[in-house]
C-alpha cells in the first residue's frame, strides 16, 4: 500500500488514537474508511446534481416530453 503524509488537527489525532475502540484495526483503516465514505457521498452528490439537471431540461423541453410520452405509450405492459 502507498503511504501519504498529511497534517491533522489535534482533535483528529485524538480520534485516531481511539480507533480500536471503534472496531478499526489501525489508524490507517479509519482514514481509508473515511475517504471511502466521503468519495461515496461526493459521487452521490454528483448523481443528484445530474438528475436535477436532467429534470430541468425535461421540464423545459416540450419535444423531449413528447418523445418520452410516445416511448412510454409503446412500452409493453
Amino acid at each position: 500500500m502507498v503511504q501519504a503524509k498529511f497534517s491533522l488537527d489535534e482533535s483528529h489525532i485524538e480520534f485516531l488514537e481511539q480507533c480500536k475502540q471503534y472496531g478499526f484495526k489501525d489508524k490507517s483503516a479509519v482514514v481509508r474508511t473515511a475517504l471511502d465514505h466521503l468519495h461515496g457521498e461526493l459521487v452521490q452528490q454528483r448523481l443528484q446534481e445530474s438528475a436535477e439537471l436532467y429534470t430541468q431540461v425535461y421540464a423545459d423541453d416540450d419535444e423531449i416530453q413528447e418523445w418520452t410520452e410516445a416511448a412510454v405509450s409503446e412500452w409493453p405492459t
